[in-house]
């Protein structure tokens, strides 16, 4: 018994020590520093962001096919040139049917090389199309890098305006917090005075908690719309957007619309691809005319039966034979079972919808314009606005809180007029940065800075 409670008690040290031990290391442990964000200006978030968005690669991406694809078609007026050569060992080894023996003899080893040239003479113009489709889709391309450049830019410049706007709104909400805690401390002063009564303290306490959670939401706005710019920017990190000094006025629109509608990227993008299946439909009339080429071909071939090691083949042309053929071919379908009319009416039906796509796209940057411009304008005005809506609120705060602490107001006045200043400020904010966001999309919409 008494060496099971030793065995027990020892036990139970060891225990006690290895938990001290464990918590001192635990204690003696760095504690864990949150990871600071990486702050950005508005133009190093869009040069971050055009290197990595998939949209920007794929439209360059885009843009080499394209590249690519007109050289091809510039080949096309060039002739193909092959060459070719071969090299066979074989056996001489026969069987003598009147001898019943197999003579032995040398082996032999031929040889063989052959260049042609081949050049297409007339295809129905189709080079001709083609190369006007290359040009037209490379083109397009262009004007898609520009386009989504501007698109980007304006994405880019929404996210870093959103981080902007809620940092702003949780210095608001801490104002806030900071006057429910004045609240707070008159409301209570009163009641320990006698000149107000509990229910103005626990009211203030509700207000309290209110702005705290207010903040935490603010904080938490904050945090989303920063990590959001981090994967806009291609960073795996919060990121700060840092607010430019400068802020922009309003742009000269007199002949922005003209503009807009002549140097839009989207527009010379879509244009571009209507000129594009208009040539499709060229390579597809082609069919109804004959192809003629022309082909060149010269080789030599030879035996070297001699047997000779060490010998090369080319230091003797006495076994060789010189072979060459020039041919011209003309070919005509004269009938294919309609699939040259299928194609042609396909063709067409796709320069149509092309051509209307165009038209419709320059509607609809008109009409987006004039949406994108008032909202410019109006968010100007809002700024004015909010400005002075807070100049009264922050007045009629400090009038009713001396109201209040004076007697000849009630707590009611008071919330409400703080209320009224929180949602001042928020409208201000919320209206700077909805006109520079404003803007960013009007400037991805025309093509061009403002």
């Amino acid at each position: 018994m008494l060496v099971r409670r030793a065995v027990l008690a020892g036990i139970v040290s060891a225990l006690c020590a290895t938990g001290g031990g464990a918590r001192r290391l635990i204690a003696q442990q760095a504690p864990v520093v949150p990871q600071a964000p990486l702050e950005i200006t508005l133009q190093e978030a869009v040069r971050r962001a055009l290197d990595v968005q998939p949209a920007m690669v794929q439209a360059r991406g885009d843009q080499r096919n394209a590249g690519a694809n007109q050289l091809s078609a510039s080949g096309a007026f060039l002739p193909t040139i092959t060459a070719s050569g071969s090299s066979n060992l074989s056996s001489a080894n026969r069987y003598n049917p009147s001898t019943g023996q197999i003579v032995i003899a040398p082996s032999n080893t031929s040889y063989s090389g052959t260049l042609g040239l081949t050049l297409n003479l007339f295809d129905g113009f189709q080079r001709i199309a083609s190369k006007r489709a290359a040009s037209a889709t490379q083109d397009a391309a262009d004007a898609g890098v520009v386009n989504q450049r501007y698109v980007v830019t304006a994405a880019t410049a929404e996210a870093f305006f959103t981080a902007l706007a809620d940092e702003e709104l949780v210095r608001v909400a801490q104002a806030q917090l900071d006057r429910a805690k004045e609240e707070l401390q008159i409301s209570v002063n009163k009641f320990q005075a006698g000149a107000a009564t509990r229910s103005d303290t626990l009211t203030s306490r509700v207000d309290l908690g209110n702005a705290r959670l207010a903040l935490l939401q603010a904080q938490a706005n904050l945090a989303a719309a920063q990590a959001s710019l981090g994967r806009q920017v291609g960073v795996d990190q919060l990121v700060r957007a840092v607010p430019d000094t400068a802020f922009p006025p309003l742009p000269d629109t007199t002949a922005l619309r003209a503009q807009a509608l002549e140097s839009s990227p989207l527009v010379q993008q879509v244009e571009a691809k209507a000129r594009a299946t208009r040539a499709q439909a060229g390579i597809a009339r082609a069919e109804y005319w004959p192809a003629l080429s022309l082909s060149y071909s010269n080789g030599y071939t030879g035996l070297d039966s001699l047997g000779r090691i060490g010998v090369a083949p080319w230091s003797t042309t006495q076994n060789y034979v010189n072979n060459w053929a020039l041919r011209f071919t003309l070919s005509w379908t004269l009938f294919n079972g309609f699939s040259r009319e299928a194609d042609q009416v396909s063709a067409s039906v796709l320069r149509d919808v092309a051509d209307a796509t165009a038209a419709d796209t320059r509607r609809q940057m008109n009409a987006q314009y004039t949406q994108q411009l008032a909202a410019l304008f109006t968010a100007n005005a809002q700024i004015d606005i909010a400005g002075a809506d807070v100049a009264a609120a922050t007045e009629a705060v400090r009038v009713q809180q001396e109201r209040y602490r004076l007697g000849a107001a009630t707590l009611l006045d008071l919330l409400t007029a703080q209320a009224n200043l929180t949602q001042a400020q928020v409208s201000e904010v919320q209206a700077r940065y909805n006109y520079l966001i404003a803007r960013a999309q009007l400037e991805a919409l025309v093509g061009h800075p403002l």
